[in-house]
């Protein structure tokens, strides 16, 4: 499948992997994509974000917004919000775990206090960190939007774009930021209509 993306859909994915790695991460996850794409600039995915105001501190705020989600194990703000019906305040369990663990605990980011992925720590799959379910699914879903728009290639705004139609910490924070399926479509120019960079 990768032959098929552009090369800023080859640097996101390349990006989303180094910044699993940075932070010491057993996996890549949607989240990585979204700080990747973040990361680019002069690409379709880019110009889509900063027309839609996602440029300079609103950039910053969407990388808050996913950090204050892996410091909640990345439940989405639906989730938690579903928890404290039932009676489990997911603040008061993030703040108890790093009281006795550390700030991040929660996060799965071994740099951060995080648990460890005893896969990579006993070497398995050496030097290579995997793709989860969800960021798996995310480049599914950028390849079947790139075939429905009738695009020969993958770019960075399919991935960009799969990230608003999957539920998930991702697309929360995009919408909260005004990124949202449809408005990156008028942006990119409809269906069928968008290049892939």
């Amino acid at each position: 499948m990768f032959e098929r993306f552009t090369k800023d859909a080859r640097d996101v994915v390349k990006g989303a992997l180094d910044r699993a790695d940075e932070a010491g991460a057993g996996r890549v996850e949607d989240g990585h994509l979204l700080l990747a794409l973040l990361d680019r600039e002069g690409s379709r995915g880019s110009f889509a974000l900063a027309a839609l105001g996602v440029s300079g501190e609103r950039r910053e705020s969407v990388r808050r917004a996913l950090e204050e989600a892996r410091r909640r194990a990345g439940l989405s703000r639906a989730e938690a919000d579903a928890l404290a019906g039932l009676g489990i305040d997911v603040s008061e369990i993030v703040a108890r775990v790093e009281e006795a663990h550390g700030a991040g605990a929660l996060s799965g980011d071994r740099r951060a206090g995080g648990r460890k992925d005893s896969r990579r720590d006993k070497g398995w799959w050496p030097g290579r960190t995997g793709f989860a379910r969800e960021s798996k699914d995310v480049l599914e879903q950028a390849l079947r939007l790139a075939v429905g728009r009738r695009d020969r290639l993958i770019g960075d705004e399919h991935l960009l774009l799969a990230l608003t139609v999957r539920p998930g910490v991702p697309a929360e924070v995009l919408a909260d930021h005004g990124v949202t399926h449809e408005s990156l479509t008028r942006v990119l120019g409809g269906e069928g209509e968008a290049g892939s960079g």
